[in-house]
């Protein structure tokens, strides 16, 4: 283990100073102050309806307002609210609530658009609000998945549990590889 050293007896050699706050930074994000082998897990919560849900942050790309113009898709479900141009980039448009089965989100100042990293399939998914990151610790995961009313079993990953708050992990890869997604066209 590496000894502790004072940062004031550091002041006047800058490269040295700067190494131990890194390895200070680099033991702190390992989680090596802590408990042996804890790591953190990070996610973007979201809300459907009233019910909360947490998304690996390696799934979203970006999080954006309700773009003002959509073009509509003659033919598709209802749920394929449309295709919209972003930044040069078009990303059809999906109402999240609506694909599940559970109403049309409705839309409000808080409506935000979750744009799915997915290296196949373009996705954004309308949801009623964009919470913010969630940082879990590892030991916080259940593989338990609650009930939810939005009918979306299928698509969670378990949960996390802080306190009396649970976050069900909603896998968006899962979802944009489904059948249920990827059937847009109206019968």
């Amino acid at each position: 283990m590496h000894n502790a050293v004072d940062l004031a007896t550091l002041v006047k050699q800058p490269f040295e100073l700067l190494r131990e706050i890194e390895r200070r930074s680099a033991t702190a994000h390992s989680g090596a102050s802590g408990a042996p082998g804890a790591s953190e897990w990070v996610g973007v919560g979201f809300r459907i309806g009233e019910e909360r849900f947490i998304a690996n942050r390696e799934q979203v790309r970006e999080v954006l307002m309700l773009p003002e113009a959509m073009t509509r898709v003659p033919g598709a479900k209802r749920w394929m609210l449309g295709i919209a141009n972003l930044r040069g980039h078009l990303l059809p448009l999906v109402d999240l609530k609506l694909l599940l089965g559970s109403g049309r989100t409705s839309l409000r100042r808080t409506t935000r658009v979750i744009s799915v990293n997915h290296r196949e399939i373009p996705a954004g998914l309308v949801v009623d609000e964009v919470i913010g990151f969630r940082r879990f610790m590892n030991e916080e995961k259940t593989s338990t998945v609650p009930q939810t009313i939005v009918r979306c079993d299928r698509f969670l990953a378990g949960a996390f549990e802080r306190g009396n708050e649970n976050w069900p992990v909603f896998n968006l890869f899962d979802l944009i590889e489904s059948n249920l997604f990827l059937q847009a066209a109206a019968e």
